[in-house]
């Protein structure tokens, strides 16, 4: 586990290119010492930031990350619906950096602890969407196609049923999304 600021220069989501998608997500910037900061609104450059922090060897991968990570994003006041849409919350986020050869088996082993977990809280009973790439992203079609292709293979190497979210992505890559049904 891994622990990151609740606070960082507004140059890294500039950087990480969340700033560019995700402004209208993100609290007003504060001034420090003559510089903007954010309160972050996500894990995920930190995570980037202390990977790169040390030189590391394509040896060490897969290399696993993950954090109990409180995040706080803005939601107008209007949007706030309990647990549903809040403005602070602490989520179990994970980062992993791997080969391309490495990424299906990744994305198999997320899935197998995934299940095992919402079995231990008696969900048995959810709908699997691949989202896929979005108008606005960033990246390379031959990255994207890998990772679609990556997450695809993991999901049949699972034998899970999906439905597909076109378009449903983040900026930065698909994704696979687990739907669990509860009695709300």
């Amino acid at each position: 586990l891994v622990y990151s600021p609740h606070i960082a220069n507004l140059n890294l989501w500039k950087t990480s290119g969340h700033y560019d998608f995700y402004q209208e997500g993100m609290f007003d910037q504060m001034d420090v010492e003559n510089e903007e900061y954010q309160i972050k609104p996500m894990n995920c450059p930190f995570h980037c930031l202390m990977y790169k922090d040390e030189l590391r060897s394509y040896r060490d991968l897969p290399f696993r990350w993950g954090e109990l990570g409180t995040v706080y994003r803005y939601e107008r006041s209007g949007t706030l619906h309990g647990l549903m849409r809040v403005r602070g919350f602490t989520q179990d986020d994970a980062h992993i950096f791997c080969l391309p050869d490495q990424l299906q088996d990744e994305i198999v082993a997320v899935l197998d602890l995934t299940e095992e977990i919402l079995s231990r809280f008696g969900f048995d009973k959810y709908d699997i969407m691949l989202s896929t790439r979005p108008d606005k992203s960033v990246g390379d079609d031959s990255i994207w196609d890998a990772a679609t292709q990556a997450l695809e293979g993991a999901l049949h190497t699972k034998k899970w049923s999906y439905g597909v979210d076109e378009g449903g992505g983040a900026f930065y890559g698909p994704k696979i999304d687990v739907k669990i049904r509860d009695a709300i």
